[in-house]
């Protein structure tokens, strides 16, 4: 019988397939989990719990296909664009835009439903507002959004967004001042519900230029944040073919040195189109090195351009295969200098890439693939290559990825969304060879299984750390809803009582209080709860809030959701050789935590025990600090086949393990 205590001190290879199961004498495996949800890996080694999601508002129609799109003004201002069935709304750092065209409300009826006065207020059934309560009676009209009906020249009722007339009859009485009503910002787009996701962009200063291969080119520009507007652009051409005729228009769009580059037209699926240097709509071609120029690639075969993405070079993506364009005298574009070489033949999915410094991450033909183009010596010896970085988690992308999204701060993470909801995560630190999958399963339901991503943007902020939208699908009291929330920050505080570990929730901090309310969104939904940075029973929505236990002063409520991972089979030797295909029995493991708060540790899910992180001098209303340091459990049971450790967060409380330090015996047959 052998002892051992092996080291398990990092994770960076993050959730690897069942298919290596077998390979225990390669670094990744060493590396590497059987089960990463909900987790993300630090490119320090240790993992972290993800954070929650906040919600920010319903889209306008959840019965139908809906996007973002970011938009960066600056990094103070950016904003996350709702692109639906030829509409388009706005989120302007977490906050739905209205028009800011506040109706006065002068009555209110107490009456099922209410019925709302207000001159000429312009206002017509189905339109979203917000309603200000700032005093006058009727105060249970709390800050929400609301539909307009029953709408007259000077009258209007309300629904909440379930489409439930609000009944105002045992409201308190309104005395005629303090509500107004202010629509959503909303502008028309060319766009349908289908054809929405296959709108590309490039955005320069405030302009953004939008294109759909059945839609002349957009031009998208921003004055104010309820300021918008689509224009058809001029563009001026003297060769052919045209970019501005039927089955001509492009589908693709990008800026490289100074130049507007559009691909892929219906009729010309190969051809690029550069404008002249800082002259973004002259497309005049000519023998001048700043004249526009239009080239077609030459292949065997039809090979639709898919993406472009411009680093120091122009990376060209098509269904076929991977192109770099670059120049015969190694300097800028010009028209007699351009030459573009193919580097590789794996061929792309119609989607949005990934850059990441001077990298392009792609789904491979078949979405199942995700690879890095990437410099990897001189261009005339051995230029590009495209390595599958999926290759040791092949398992996380059955299904397809659909979308991408790159949060560069705090922990570099590439976010890809799966085709069946399911986000995914990669953590890519290349200089330090860190390419880590991990997966995350949002809070609620959709239907029968789980709730759904539908789409993914990320956008900078002034605060340190990028910020990952997302539009959530779900079924809330039996209604199919889809909300717009943003994945709170990884950095809390230094204690609890701002940590945010629930899915489409909100924030409470204010005077103590036992009523946690505007959760208007998840009515009739059993809901977690954490409360002075402690955790709180769960409690069912009804009427918009829920009834604290005790009065609290900070709290934070949503969905929850559970965090876990799980080792491969230990690799810690024996007498005669191996451990693997021995019984093994673990006495006891050393946890080592950092800034953690709750935790169940065993052999599986099934035998996980909770750690106790609060002592009898704590008061159970109040927050346990966070600890960092070593926690030691004991493993019951005798000896087994299948030795692995399981670590499991299912309060909404922050967990990060740096390391597992097991004991234990391994029975040589």
């Amino acid at each position: 019988m052998a002892r051992s205590a092996p080291a398990i001190s990092t994770f960076t290879a993050g959730e690897i397939s069942p298919r290596l199961e077998g390979r225990v004498t390669i670094e990744k495996y060493r590396e590497g989990l059987s089960n990463l949800t909900n987790m993300i890996v630090q490119p320090h080694g240790g993992v972290t719990r993800r954070p929650g999601t906040e919600y920010l508002g319903e889209v306008k129609d959840s019965s139908d296909v809906t996007r973002l799109i970011p938009f960066e003004f600056k990094t103070s201002d950016t904003y996350a664009l709702e692109f639906g069935d030829q509409y388009m709304r706005v989120f302007r750092n977490g906050l739905q835009v209205l028009t800011d065209s506040e109706k006065n409300v002068s009555g209110i009826t107490k009456a099922n439903p209410g019925v709302f006065t207000s001159s000429s207020h312009g206002l017509t059934n189905g339109d979203e507002v917000y309603l200000y309560n700032t005093g006058g009676g009727m105060t249970e009209l709390v800050a929400r959004n609301y539909l307009i009906a029953n709408s007259t020249a000077n009258t209007f009722t309300l629904t909440d967004l379930f489409g439930n007339a609000i009944n105002t009859t045992g409201f308190t009485t309104y005395t005629g001042s303090g509500v107004s009503v202010d629509k959503l910002f909303e502008v028309a787009t060319p766009y349908t519900s289908a054809q929405i996701n296959d709108v590309r962009f490039a955005q320069s200063a405030d302009v953004m230029y939008l294109v759909h291969p059945s839609h002349a080119v957009r031009t998208l520009s921003r004055t104010d944040h309820n300021a918008w507007t689509f224009a058809t652009p001029v563009i001026n051409e003297n060769d052919t073919p045209t970019l501005t005729s039927s089955d001509n228009y492009p589908s693709v769009v990008t800026f490289f040195e100074q130049r507007l580059v559009f691909a892929a037209t219906n009729n010309n699926p190969q051809t690029l189109w550069f404008s002249k240097s800082a002259d973004y709509l002259n497309f005049h071609t000519g023998t001048s090195d700043n004249d526009a120029l239009i080239y077609t690639i030459a292949s065997n075969k039809v090979n639709a351009i898919r993406y472009l993405s411009a680093t120091r070079i122009l990376n060209i993506g098509t269904s076929g295969g991977e192109y770099v364009l670059t120049t015969t005298n190694g300097g800028p574009v010009t028209p007699t200098q351009t030459v573009i070489r193919k580097y590789s033949n794996y061929g792309c999915i119609d989607s949005e890439v990934v850059q990441v410094a001077d990298v392009t991450l792609f789904a491979q033909r078949g979405a199942r693939k995700v690879r890095e183009f990437r410099y990897i010596g001189e261009v005339d010896v051995a230029g590009y290559a495209a390595p599958d970085i999926t290759i040791l988690s092949e398992h996380l992308t059955e299904g397809g990825i659909k979308e991408f999204a790159y949060q560069q701060e705090p922990e570099s993470i590439i976010w890809a969304r799966r085709t069946d909801g399911t986000l995914l995560g990669l953590t890519y630190r290349r200089e330090e060879e860190i390419v880590a999958w991990h997966k995350h399963i949002i809070g609620g339901a959709f239907g029968g299984g789980q709730a759904k991503v539908e789409s993914i943007v990320t956008l900078p902020t002034d605060s340190g750390e990028d910020e990952l939208y997302m539009i959530v699908k779900r079924t809330i009291n039996g209604v199919t809803k889809q909300y717009v929330e943003v994945m709170k920050t990884f950095g809390f505080g230094s204690d609890t009582t701002a940590a945010f570990f629930v899915d489409s929730g909100l924030v409470y901090s204010g005077s103590a209080t036992t009523t946690l309310s505007g959760l208007y969104h998840l009515e009739g939904e059993e809901l977690s709860i954490l409360a002075n940075g402690a955790t709180h029973a769960d409690k069912t929505v009804s009427g918009g809030g829920v009834t604290l236990d005790f009065s609290a002063t900070t709290g934070a409520v949503g969905f929850g959701y559970t965090s876990e991972m799980q080792t491969l089979r230990l690799e810690s030797g024996s007498q005669d050789g191996t451990s693997q295909g021995k019984p093994k029995r673990i006495h006891d493991i050393t946890v080592r935590f950092h800034e953690t708060v709750g935790a169940e540790v065993g052999s599986d899910s099934a035998s996980a025990d909770r750690i106790f992180f609060r002592d009898s001098s704590m008061n159970m209303d109040e927050a346990v600090p966070l600890f960092t340091g070593d926690k030691e459990i004991e493993f019951e049971g005798g000896f087994v086949e299948g030795d692995r450790i399981y670590v499991r967060q299912s309060q909404p409380l922050p967990m990060t393990v740096l390391a597992l330090y097991p004991r234990m015996n391994t029975f040589d047959l």
